[in-house]
């Protein structure tokens, strides 16, 4: 059966009863019978939870189910009669309906009601979508009524969102200059809803946003068109977090939803801090492989609301391992041994780059039914001469229950010493940050700057922002700038095309190759594959 066929064969639970077991059944909004938003400020702030990520090896086309093997590790540490809750993001429709599909796990691993979540859900998207463009069109609007502040056209910073992907939008011809979209997932209000850690908070943020420099080249913000109220009006509903349920009717919060490869990558702080005051353990999990995902979470998320991981969770496939060895398509589902150590390189990389802010790791295998049992005690093996624990994830086929090998690996690597430790230093200079980054997750032997950036730097160090921690902007298939380079490249030249700063969001990001913001659709889109009868019975969401 589809993941939606599944899914809908699943008997749910009312949420207000999801919401008991929680003992929040009078701190919710519904949002129907089965989705609801919390109140999160008036739930006591205490936090007792152990906080577990979830990462990856790099993805490849395959997909390597870091959402499955969460919503799987939860339901398991449920099973185990642990009190845990996962902590997600919320999908983006650019891959819902470009090639990625939906994001709430797959199989018997799966968040309901899928169809909602993956579509409009509670409506965070459109309001965080709002905001960021009332702030675009009262910049124009400004400009147009005499420019009294006296933005300089040429140096705006700020940029208009949507929740699509759409290649036509990265360069604009507006009435009075050029400009270009982000996707809404890369945007700084979503960053900023990420982040904020109440309303207040949000609103502080919201009034900080940069949003152009004058003609004297001093920075203009949010707070001088007088907008922070009315973004704060808009995202009112989006800073709550939303509480829905796993196929096996356990509790689950999901809420905002920032790419990985162009932002940061990471649920809400709210949601996160949420969940640790809510239960023992909390589950969530950070897009892409570890070198985006997992760095980010680490040294933007963590630092900035002050937590620490205590179990951190590797994700591989055969597959995956196989295709960083340069398997063929054709050939991906056959039976080769030598290949899976040759793509062992890849999760090497992935292992030394999260020991260096922990020791606590474990790396699970998402299972395949093409996986022989060979090539597992190959990764089996590898695991243990690197010193990590090892567990097989059979989640998408069987639930909870196929996870229960990896939930008491991580009830027991929970117990460790707890020895986080950041990558950088908030005193470092941006120049700093990035060569650490680059050289000790990247593991680039040079860095090549456009001779722009480089002035943008020594600007955004004046005006006194080098105490930002750093966000990457890059491909997500390799650890390096090239997607092509698989594996685990070593001693290359890395490629810094330029830098932007969200001052709302209080990072700074480095964009690396040819990433782009706004993202394109393929040749065969999913969309082709979605439909719905008279009876409102879709299809083709995954």
């Amino acid at each position: 059966m589809s993941d939606i066929e599944i899914a809908n064969q699943t008997k749910k639970e009312k949420i207000i009863d999801i919401a008991k077991k929680l003992g929040i059944e009078k701190q919710i909004e519904l949002y129907g019978n089965d989705k609801a938003k919390i109140k999160f400020q008036e739930i006591s702030s205490k936090q007792t939870g152990k906080l577990i990520l979830v990462t990856s090896i790099n993805p490849t086309p395959y997909g390597e189910g870091k959402t499955t093997v969460s919503i799987g590790l939860n339901d398991g540490l449920n099973k185990l009669g642990k009190k845990s809750i996962a902590v997600l993001r919320e999908p983006s429709l650019g891959p819902v309906f470009g090639i990625k599909g939906g994001a709430t796990g797959g199989g018997y691993s799966q968040v309901i009601p899928m169809e909602d979540i993956n579509l409009h859900f509670t409506g965070d998207f459109h309001a965080i979508t709002s905001a960021n463009n009332l702030i675009a069109s009262a910049i124009d609007n400004h400009i147009y009524f005499g420019n009294e502040l006296q933005i300089d056209v040429n140096n705006i910073c700020f940029r208009r969102c949507l929740d699509i992907n759409d290649r036509a939008l990265r360069d604009v011809d507006l009435s009075s200059r050029k400009d270009n979209f982000n996707i809404t997932a890369a945007s700084e209000i979503m960053s900023i809803l990420c982040l904020s850690k109440d309303f207040k908070d949000l609103k502080k943020r919201l009034a900080n946003i940069l949003l152009a420099y004058n003609k004297e080249g001093k920075p203009i913000y949010a707070k001088d068109l007088k907008l922070e109220g009315a973004l704060a009006v808009l995202l009112k509903d989006a800073i709550k977090p939303n509480l829905v349920q796993s196929l096996e009717n356990n509790p689950i919060i999901i809420h905002g939803g920032p790419f990985a490869n162009i932002a940061h990558g990471c649920n809400s702080v709210i949601a996160t801090k949420l969940g640790l005051q809510l239960a023992d353990y909390v589950v969530t999990e950070a897009g892409f492989g570890s070198d985006l995902g997992a760095e980010k979470f680490f040294d933007i998320k963590c630092r900035t609301a002050h937590l620490k991981p205590d179990c951190v969770v590797i994700v591989a496939t055969i597959k995956a391992l196989k295709y960083n060895a340069n398997t063929q398509k054709e050939e991906i589902h056959l039976p080769n041994p030598q290949a899976v150590k040759k793509g062992l390189s890849n999760l090497e990389v992935h292992i030394e780059n999260m020991k260096q802010f922990t020791n606590n790791i474990i790396v699970t295998l998402n299972h395949y039914d093409t996986d022989t049992q060979e090539e597992i005690e190959i990764v089996k093996q590898f695991t243990k001469e690197k010193n990590c624990e090892f567990a097989i994830n059979d989640s998408y086929l069987k639930g909870g229950i196929g996870a229960v090998e990896l939930a008491s690996k991580v009830i027991d690597t929970c117990k460790k010493p707890n020895d986080f430790t950041l990558l950088y230093q908030d005193n470092d200079s941006i120049l700093n940050k990035i060569q650490i980054i680059c050289t000790k997750i990247y593991h680039a032997s040079k860095m090549n700057y456009d001779k722009t950036v480089l002035e943008k730097i020594q600007k955004l160090e004046k005006l006194g922002y080098s105490k930002y921690p750093i966000c990457i902007a890059k491909t997500q298939y390799s650890i390096s700038d090239d997607p092509k380079k698989l594996g685990y490249p070593k001693d290359y030249e890395i490629h810094i095309q330029d830098i932007n700063i969200y001052t709302g969001a209080q990072f700074i990001v480095i964009y690396l190759g040819n990433i782009m913001t706004m993202p394109g659709l393929s040749k065969h889109p999913n969309y082709e594959n979605i439909d719905i009868d008279s009876n409102y019975h879709m299809k083709g969401l995954f």
